[in-house]
């Protein structure tokens, strides 16, 4: 069941899908319908799941389900990756990249690789203060207090020691 994300509770799970580029309105509109839909009918051994999403920043979509109302494991997280999936195929996107690293620079929102990132590092162009996105916090509250963060203050930090 589709509930509009501002109603969930800060408990929420949320897993984050950054895109290696941004989305442009037509795909942003055609992700939220395919999004939308799926929500819709997303469950759990029969059960409905109470969910939603949110996308930020044109290239990140967040899905979270309200655990309280039925938490989902196994297959139903499955079928979510499954959506993902078709949508990497769909717009040309990767977006399961647990090795690309956003940051900002200035207002643009930059991705690399982990050993990139390594060596942006120690020359100095990404520094402790520099803005990145914790792909890994796990609940909407996560998200909107650790998820947009100086490196320093992230699992980041290890690269700046």
């Amino acid at each position: 069941m589709y509930v509009p994300y501002n109603t969930l509770p800060d408990t929420a799970r949320v897993w984050i899908y950054q895109s290696n580029r941004k989305f442009n309105e037509q795909e942003k509109e055609k992700i939220s319908e395919m999004t939308t839909d799926f929500v819709e009918q997303w469950t759990r051994h029969g059960e409905n799941v109470r969910g939603s999403f949110t996308m930020l920043y044109d290239q990140f979509l967040i899905i979270a389900v309200d655990q309280n109302f039925v938490e989902v494991s196994g297959c139903s997280i499955d079928a979510s990756v499954k959506l993902v999936q078709q949508i990497q195929v769909q717009f040309q996107v990767d977006m399961l990249n647990k090795l690309a690293i956003a940051y900002k620079e200035g207002d643009e929102i930059k991705i690399t690789p982990m050993a990139n990132f390594t060596q942006l590092a120690k020359a100095g162009t990404v520094k402790s203060d520099t803005v990145v996105f914790n792909n890994m916090v796990n609940s909407k509250k996560g998200v909107a207090t650790l998820w947009e963060v100086p490196a320093a203050e992230s699992w980041h930090a290890r690269f700046f020691n």
